[in-house]
This record gives C-alpha cells, structure tokens and sequence, in this order.
C-alpha cells in the first residue's frame, strides 16, 4: 500500500489556529480532509473535487446550504 501525500494550501500557516483543508490523491479518487482533524476523510472522485473549487473559485457558493454531498457512491457534486 502507497502512503498517502497530503497537500495544506500555501494560504495556511504552520502555527496553531491555522488549520485548512488539506487534500491527497488515492486509488484514483481525490480525498479531502480538515488539518485538525486528520483522522475524518472525504472520499470523493477527482471530478467532482475540481467542480467544487471552480464553483467557490467563481463565488457560486455563498451558504453551506449550497453544497449537495450526494449518496454514497456518488461524492460531492
């Protein structure tokens, strides 16, 4: 089994009060998980992944409300 390489956004400091999103590339489907909690991951397909940031990248979601997580299978859309 490969170890799994996490990415946290150059954004995001070191220092404590400063946790992010970090996100990893597994079994050809991206994962997703927060820095201060490391042990809760995401599995999602890679697609799915990239509509979200374009979508927060174009200001397309504005309330957590506007996010569909989908049924199991299925990852974010």
């Amino acid at each position: 089994m490969s170890q799994v390489i996490w990415q946290k956004s150059s954004y995001s400091a070191s220092t404590t009060g400063n946790e992010c999103v970090e996100v990893a590339a597994a079994g050809g489907s991206a994962l997703i998980r927060e820095s201060d909690d490391p042990g809760t991951v995401i599995t999602t397909p890679p697609g799915s992944l990239r509509a979200l940031i374009l979508a927060l990248r174009a200001g397309a979601l504005h309330a957590a409300g506007d996010v569909s997580f989908g049924v199991a299978g299925q990852g974010l859309r």
